[in-house]
């Protein structure tokens, strides 16, 4: 995505406020009108004071001076609030989109952005933008309008002499393009470089535990300053770039003005001119500088909040998850199977699941075991459609998934993994996370019972409406699972996956998962997936997986009379 892209997105975000927007041009115009009136006042105070006597009370002078100043200040006022109300709205509308983008984005996505990132890109990067924008805007504006009605006044006054400004005008537009380029490229450097700074700050915050066992402060600190110093750089080149334009433009600047203010002192010298007419058009001429100098320093911020909204913008562009499916599946039963499945990831080079065949009676308790890389985890994925196979079908009920809609498909399944996420809220809006009919306290209760929390809830301050901190960050790791199975209870699927649920458990915590699970035998359809196999003995049965297939398939008790893999397995977990 080029800029003339962002620029197009951008507009269509801000064409919808063009009402706001339209109203505070006016008013920065009328406040700019104001502006000429001062140098003409003074014309007609001094030619009159001076040469015909005050034929006004003297007191008239500063109350029409600050009442000028009052108005403007006031004009200026109301156009700031409006354009800044107006930028408000685009900023909210942008985050919207970049939220819903982030939602919806397709799993490949989050394999290559981090948390931090992320919320850069959704809150940091479109206010920054927008405040960037907003007061470039309004300098545009008001400085823009200001000037054009301090040169129509000199024209006025003496166009031969105002005309002459011009002749550095081609001069100064040339080096402004070529300084543009730069600062361009700069700061697109400079956003890339504080990307990278933003994604080592918020590996340290997510990792702090690993980074502590390992003893690796220093290490990454070196890291951090590294990663710093490379953004401090880029920044002292971008501001380097930017600082540039100032001078060059005002050094330009100043040749037409030197020039106009020479002719206009011998024009006065030549009496073709009064005092009032001269000291009206210098002070008009030295107006202009001011505004200038504003509209010359507007381009590095405009330039940086295209690079912010450029990286904001790429990410509302990423592909969204595939959502083919047009059926739906009101209740469910829980029967899946497999059909000769097979799913390489990209760049990988063996497949996932290569013909993988599964059949899952609905009530069902399976096992899934086997080492790692057997494809068990991938089992997870190709049920819930974050990953799509290549060949074969899966099916849910008999009806291929690839049909349904993925919310249709995803209502029926509850997961409960080792990598439990919870959210910032309390212990109730965490149970019935999402659901549609808000929080139903008794049903919240007998969740919190059934997963063998409700004890431990009843003692913490506030009860269900007690903060649980950040990803439950106030409870222990088998409280955490805990909720994570209330939760997942509060949905009432009819498929329940668990995905190395008890493999980061004590063992009290380990046995009130274990029971939590036996409850839910023969009502629910259940996955186990489970590298400790004393948690998997009683399964209906057990399938071991070995290179994306099915090796072997039975109860624990005919697993182990074969004396394969699974009996392997067992014995090596027997003597450690």
């Amino acid at each position: 995505m080029d800029f003339s892209d962002t620029r197009t997105r951008l507009l269509n975000y801000v064409r919808p406020q063009w009402r706001m927007l339209v109203t505070a041009v006016l008013f920065f115009l009328l406040g700019s009108a104001v502006e000429p009136i001062v140098p003409a006042l003074f014309k007609r105070l001094i030619d009159s004071g001076f040469q015909e006597g005050l034929k006004y009370p003297l007191w008239i002078v500063p109350i029409v001076v600050v009442g000028l100043f009052v108005i403007r200040g006031t004009f200026n006022f109301a156009g700031t609030f409006a354009m800044n109300s107006a930028t408000s709205l685009v900023v909210l509308n942008i985050r919207r989109d970049l939220m819903k983008a982030l939602l919806r984005a397709d799993a490949k996505l989050f394999t290559s952005i981090s948390p931090g990132i992320a919320v850069t890109k959704v809150i940091g990067d479109p206010q920054a933008a927008s405040a960037a924008m907003g007061s470039s805007i309004i300098s545009i504006v008001r400085d823009a309008s200001t000037l054009l009605f301090l040169v129509i006044y000199l024209l006025y006054l003496n166009p031969q002499l105002t005309l002459l400004a011009f002749v550095s005008m081609p001069l100064l537009a040339v080096s402004v393009k070529r300084i543009r380029k730069r600062l361009d490229k700069v700061s697109a450097a400079q956003y890339l470089a504080g990307q990278k700074l933003v994604a080592t700050v918020d590996d340290n915050a997510r990792a702090w535990r690993v980074v502590r066992t390992f003893d690796a402060m220093d290490f990454e600190l070196e890291r951090f300053d590294k990663d710093s110093n490379h953004y401090r750089r880029m920044t002292i080149k971008q501001v380097a770039t930017s600082a540039l334009v100032t001078p060059i433009t005002q050094v330009l600047a100043a040749v037409g003005v030197s020039i106009i203010l020479t002719l206009a002192i011998w024009q006065a010298s030549q009496g073709s001119s009064t005092i009032g007419e001269f000291v009206s058009f210098i002070t008009a001429l030295l107006m202009t500088i001011s505004p200038m100098r504003h509209l010359t320093d507007i381009y590095t911020p405009i330039s940086g909040a295209l690079v912010s909204l450029k990286g904001a913008f790429e990410l509302m562009s990423a592909p969204p998850e595939p959502d083919t499916g047009t059926a739906t599946l009101p209740t469910c039963q829980g029967h899946i199977a497999f059909h000769d499945v097979r799913l390489q990831y990209e760049g990988a080079n063996h497949p996932a699941l290569d013909g993988l065949n599964l059949d899952i009676p609905a009530g069902q308790t399976i096992a899934l075991v086997g080492s790692s890389g057997a494809g068990k985890s991938t089992v997870v994925s190709t049920l819930l459609r974050f990953a799509y196979p290549q060949s074969g079908q899966i099916t849910l009920d008999d009806v291929p998934i690839d049909t349904l809609k993925l919310v249709s498909l995803r209502r029926h399944f509850a997961v409960v993994s080792q990598d439990i996420v919870l959210f910032e809220g309390s212990v109730a809006q965490n149970i019935a996370y999402a659901s549609p009919n808000g929080v139903d306290r008794d049903k919240v209760e007998r969740c919190l019972r059934a997963a063998n929390l409700w004890a431990h809830v009843q003692t913490m301050p506030g009860g269900m409406d007690a903060d649980i901190g950040t990803n439950g960050s106030k409870l222990s790791g088998g409280q955490r699972q805990r909720l994570a199975i209330a939760r997942a209870l509060y949905r009432d699927a009819a498929v329940w996956i668990f995905d190395e649920a008890t493999s980061a458990l004590d063992s009290e915590s380990e046995a009130v998962v274990q029971r939590s699970i036996e409850d839910l035998r023969g009502s629910k359809t259940l996955i186990l997936i489970a590298h400790r196999l004393s948690t998997i003995r009683n399964a209906d049965c057990i399938y071991v997986m070995s290179e994306g297939k099915v090796a072997e398939k039975g109860t624990h008790a005919e697993l182990m009379a074969q004396g394969g893999l699974y009996a392997g397995m067992v014995k090596i977990q027997s003597t450690h």
